[in-house]
């Protein structure tokens, strides 16, 4: 029996309008809305051509109900330039990987959460309070995913489909999720992923949206990777640009980022502030900044695919328990693991399902 509403977002995951797919069905879109309905199911041949098209496995769209994710429950930067297919195609995303992380929560015992509730701080007061909460005082942040992964953060990728998302998140179930376009530069993405951790513990009970919102996410996620002491510790007042270059990777910020943190911290003038960033713009360090830095990774993911490798448990064999193919589940986690695949082992027909807390692997976090 098709389920309609795994239909429709199959569809919002390629970006698709029900008119698009009714273009590509060769049926109208009326037709379209019926299926997606339930008023009228497709035919069998009808049903194969969604699925090539759609690229799912004709089993997904027979599946329970998908746990969806509300735009209203998440924050977009560039919203008002977001056309809403790209908006639902990010969405639906987070849908699978909720799948995805109920499978591995089923077999793998995560670290807790740990993300207290900072919504009557001031974003730099935040920022301070969240070190000091989880022992790091001024010290460098050598990487952004390990750190929100150890205290119980599930970090997922965005690619391909969703070049023009940088990052989102939202809570469910008391758990925080993130998800990270892997697509930017290293910089960007640690910077994104610091930023939506500022909207986990800022908004935790309220909505997202709205420039104030982001604009405590910026002030957050700034203060958080450069705390105001220790930019003072490293640098002058007034730098030139290629001093500011030099020093973007005490902190593993961009340039623009840098820069913006000492105006923030009264080391440049409004002025010097406004040349540099001008400076910044002709040298094409906005969109073209290699500073050789390495991309972060997710240790709970690789720990798990190492794991579930070693039990003979394929990639293949995953998906087909989330009922997807294998590109859709290399797109939840595609630049967060470093190995490209999980090769060999047994195939299984299936994955036990009701593995104890006593049964489960604990994975073992490195901060």
């Amino acid at each position: 029996m098709l389920n309609p509403s795994r239909l429709a977002l199959a569809r919002r995951r390629r970006g698709l309008t029900q008119i698009g797919l009714a273009r590509e069905l060769g049926v109208s879109a009326r037709m379209v809305a019926f299926y997606e309905s339930g008023e009228k199911p497709p035919s069998d041949e009808t049903l194969e051509n969604i699925a090539r098209l759609l690229k799912f496995p004709i089993e997904f769209f027979e599946g329970d109900d998908l746990e969806e994710i509300k735009p209203e429950e998440v924050s977009f930067r560039a919203l008002s330039s977001l056309l809403a297919r790209q908006r639902d195609a990010a969405l639906s995303a987070g849908s699978l990987a909720l799948e995805l992380n109920r499978w591995i929560e089923r077999r793998f015992t995560l670290p807790a959460v740990n993300l207290p509730n900072l919504r009557h701080f001031e974003p730099e007061a935040a920022a301070m309070a969240l070190r000091a909460e989880w022992g790091i005082g001024e010290r460098h942040i050598k990487n952004m995913v390990h750190l929100l992964e150890a205290h119980g953060v599930r970090v997922f990728s965005l690619c391909e489909y969703h070049r023009e998302v940088d990052a989102y998140s939202f809570w469910r179930a008391q758990i925080p999720f993130v998800f990270l376009n892997t697509m930017k530069t290293p910089e960007h993405s640690r910077y994104d992923a610091a930023h939506e951790l500022g909207h986990l513990v800022l908004h935790r009970h309220g909505a997202q949206g709205g420039r104030e919102a982001e604009y405590q996410a910026n002030a957050f996620a700034s203060a958080f990777l450069m705390p105001r002491a220790s930019v003072i510790a490293h640098a002058p007042r007034y730098p030139k640009l290629d001093y500011v270059l030099n020093l973007r990777e005490i902190w593993g910020v961009s340039a623009a980022a840098l820069v913006r943190r000492l105006h923030e911290v009264k080391m440049l003038s409004d002025w010097s502030y406004r040349a540099l960033s001008i400076e910044i713009g002709k040298r094409g360090l906005r969109t073209d900044e290699d500073t050789g830095s390495q991309r972060e990774t997710s240790q709970v993911l690789q720990k798990v695919f190492v794991q579930l490798r070693e039990e003979g448990v394929t990639k293949a064999d995953v998906a087909r328990e989330l009922q997807i193919h294998t590109t859709e589940l290399d797109a939840l986690i595609f630049g967060l693991v470093t190995m490209s695949s999980v090769p060999g082992g047994r195939s299984t027909d299936s994955v036990p399902q009701n593995q104890t807390p006593q049964n489960r692997a604990t994975l073992r976090l490195v901060r």
